[in-house]
């Protein structure tokens, strides 16, 4: 009988053990336009985890967010990354982002960015390669609000870019 338990527990085990070792890659980025201000205001959300990796990887081992060891250093690297693979088009032509900071929310790092001095326009392309170096399961959700008028886009490895048309009635 302990024989028959044990067998049915061997068996069961990577059953469970696959469901609770899967991870979720994801990262989420909201871009709106202020036409009052003239700019971009953007949000990208990331897993603390694995931004964590992928700058550690990249750039230095030693590397921590949201940590005691966290180093101004640090920050900067995560400044220097997300401005390399995040590009934002507007009628074709690349806009410069500026980081503004950054703030720790449970376990999601947002990152805060702006592209000042934007003239109404009718598409957007963006390019999101967030975290593809450290696995080709990622997927970068991107929501864009441009007056009354919202759009979505999943980009992944395969995709990484993106355009959006916005109607001339959006404003």
């Amino acid at each position: 009988m302990k024989f028959f338990y044990l067998s049915i527990f061997l068996l069961a085990w990577p059953v469970f053990t696959a469901a609770t070792a899967h991870k979720f890659y994801v990262s989420t980025t909201k871009i709106e336009y202020v036409e009052e201000k003239q700019s971009l205001q953007v949000i990208s959300k990331i897993f603390i985890d694995d931004m964590e990796d992928v700058l550690q990887k990249r750039y230095d081992p030693k590397l921590s967010l949201d940590t005691q060891k966290e180093r101004p250093l640090d920050e900067e690297y995560l400044k220097k990354y997300v401005l390399q693979k995040l590009k934002i088009k507007v009628d074709g032509k690349e806009i410069p982002l500026h980081y503004l900071g950054r703030e720790y929310e449970n376990d999601v790092v947002k990152i805060f960015m702006e592209a000042s001095s934007i003239q109404p326009f009718k598409t957007m392309e963006v390019g999101n390669s967030l975290l593809f170096d450290l696995t080709t399961q990622q997927q970068n959700i991107v929501h864009a609000k441009y007056g009354d008028e919202r759009q979505s886009l999943v980009l992944d490895a395969d995709n990484p870019n993106g355009l959006l048309n916005f109607n001339e009635t959006s404003k």
